[in-house]
């Protein structure tokens, strides 16, 4: 086998492999998203998809592109060169900017998105497994109780909410193609992960107990998911393909701590403190999802394409569920999201050996979406525009790819918080054949 081969193979499965081993623990002790709307039952769905579908408006349910691991659509594994091994690797990074009357703050985070790997099993059959977060909690808010009366009987008040945590799924899929335009995909997900909340009274006179509740939430959850897609060719190099996505509503397992103690300077008491079986006590719901997209491709020169997506989570049990529902001067309650996504890439000359600019991807995208939840009454909805390229690397279709999402959550009236953000994406795209005899050694 050729030497330089053997390394840039050795090189891929360390760098697979580090990467997923700091994707499991990239959470601890770290904000893995911030956003006062996480407070709210599992917290802030994250987009799915890699720095490809990210920078593409997040479209991906009828992409078939054999350059790119596509995991938001099972039936996509099949989109590629046989022979061949591919992995994905994605960092995000979010700036935002939060407004509420007369106030403002920013959070910056960090994070590991998503790993996948995929290869072929037989003929036109392939498989993916890979792991992608689904949710963050991260929230810290302070108040100090300015009431004089207050201030007088107990010499000052201060008021905090935080929360922490995050939920992900790990994936594994499985496709095949049929009369070379038809493919069919399913998935299984994983869900694991932990969320804490906590709410505290901290005063400043000592002779006073602070008093600490919250919850801690220990979720799992296992769901299918259910992929199509077809291309048709239009004639004049252009083929017209669409996609089909179902993904199973299904319970959460796992347990629900609840607590309230109160702390003084010589000892600590126990207000309340509870732990329950989600599958006994609470029957709490991960929401069914139903997802279609529609595409136009020119030779692999450019594409389009538009997808709609909605989840119903109003029968999920959240609402009303401790450890998931907000009770305060503030009403959360769940409903149903939906998010409209186009985007659109462009490749001058794939195979220009003059001009480096004119191999890369450029690509543009544009949504709209409306959040799983409702805030006293009112839709909490997300608008944006994507930008996004991919630099070509070494030989066959390894790159870099990353994607700028400019946009924002929420408005400033009707006392909600405005949230407007600038997320960048880098992902690291790997590319190999594996599977193919030596001529010679």
């Amino acid at each position: 086998m050729n030497m330089k081969k053997g390394f840039f193979s050795k090189a891929l499965i360390f760098t697979v492999t580090l990467f997923t081993t700091i994707a499991a623990y990239a959470q601890d002790g770290a904000y893995s998203g911030y956003t006062p709307y996480s407070i709210f039952a599992v917290g802030d769905l994250m987009n799915q998809g890699s720095a490809y579908n990210a920078g593409m408006g997040g479209v991906g349910i009828a992409t078939r592109n054999k350059r790119y691991i596509n995991y938001m659509n099972p039936a996509a594994v099949t989109a590629r060169d046989t022979l061949s091994f591919m992995a994905d690797m994605s960092l995000h990074q979010a700036n935002k900017v939060f407004a509420q009357n007369d106030m403002k703050t920013v959070n910056n985070t960090f994070n590991i998105s998503s790993v996948a790997l995929s290869f072929p099993v037989y003929k036109s059959s392939a498989m993916m497994f890979g792991l992608a977060p689904y949710s963050s909690t991260g929230y810290g808010c302070y108040l100090q109780d300015d009431d004089p009366q207050m201030i007088e009987d107990t010499g000052g008040l201060y008021y905090s909410s935080t929360g922490q945590g995050s939920l992900f799924q790990v994936f594994g899929a499985f496709g095949v193609t049929f009369w070379k335009r038809l493919s069919l995909g399913v998935q299984v997900n994983e869900y694991v992960g932990n969320i804490s909340k906590n709410n505290k009274l901290d005063f400043i006179d000592e002779a006073f107990s602070d008093v600490s509740s919250g919850s801690n939430l220990i979720l799992r959850g296992t769901t299918g998911k259910f992929g199509l897609q077809y291309e048709q060719p239009l004639g004049n190099n252009l083929t017209l393909g669409v996609g089909a996505t179902y993904k199973l509503g299904s319970k959460m397992r796992g347990y629900s701590q609840d607590y309230q103690f109160a702390q003084g300077t010589v000892q600590i008491d126990t207000l309340r403190y509870s732990v329950d079986t989600l599958s006994k006590s609470h029957s709490v719901s991960f929401a069914d999802e139903i997802a279609v997209g529609i595409s136009l491709n020119s030779n692999d020169r450019w594409r389009a394409e538009i997808d709609y997506t909605r989840s119903d989570w109003t029968n999920t049990g959240i609402t009303t569920a401790t450890g998931f529902a907000v009770n305060g001067q503030s009403k959360f309650a769940a409903t149903s999201s939906e998010s409209i996504r186009a985007g659109f890439e462009i490749v001058p000359n794939r195979n220009d050996i003059r001009y480096y600019h004119r191999r890369c991807a450029y690509r543009i995208g544009a949504y709209r979406e409306k959040s799983y939840y409702m805030l006293d009454g009112n839709n909490v909805s997300s608008m944006g525009i994507t930008l996004g390229g991919t630099l070509p690397v070494f030989r066959y279709y390894n790159g870099v790819t990353w994607a700028v999402d400019l946009g924002q959550r929420g408005t400033s009236a009707q006392n909600m918080i405005r949230e407007r953000y600038v997320k960048f994406t880098i992902g690291f795209n790997f590319f190999d054949y594996w599977f193919q005899k030596a001529r010679y050694n």
